[in-house]
């Protein structure tokens, strides 16, 4: 959706995210490289973190699992992902996904408490099918809404 709309998109993938997904389908999606290693670097003169984090306009992750959040709020950069997150002064959106207990879980809450006081934007999770095949809130909001909330997240251009 997003590159349709003109979006110039570059997919970091953790490793978890690729055994869900290969970095191929985003690839073709982006129509540029996945980046889904931290020492994959292009010039070493110029750590990709950096570069990345320097020419983001926005930053958004989705899903946003426990784990990535809660490394978020900790200041834990261990993996292209959230390096770029903490080397990056653009506005982040994040798209929370997960089991219902695991959202609603005291310290997830607290994370996620902490990171939007930090000015970062949440959209979601919804209530509905989960993964597990329960029902309960942690499904990732809808491609839809995540892009209306990017909108409102992008800095206006004059």
């Amino acid at each position: 959706m997003l590159t349709r709309c003109g979006a110039d998109v570059t997919v970091i993938m953790t490793a978890s995210a690729q055994k869900f997904i290969t970095p191929l389908t985003f690839r073709t999606l982006s129509r540029n490289p996945v980046i889904t290693n931290l020492f994959d670097e292009r010039n070493p003169s110029e750590p990709i973190h950096v570069s990345i984090a320097e020419a983001a306009e926005l930053i958004v992750i989705a899903p946003a699992t426990a784990n990535v959040i809660g490394k978020i709020a900790s200041g834990i950069a261990d993996d292209m992902l959230t390096c770029v997150a903490m080397a990056s002064a653009a506005p982040i959106v994040i798209a929370p996904a997960m089991n219902d207990r695991m959202y609603r879980n005291r310290f997830v809450q607290r994370n996620i408490k902490e990171l939007e006081k930090a000015g970062m934007i949440f959209v979601g999770p919804e209530e509905g099918r989960l993964a597990s095949g329960k029902t309960g809130i942690g499904r990732m909001s809808e491609p839809e809404d995540i892009v209306r909330a990017i909108e409102k997240a992008l800095p206006r251009r004059s």
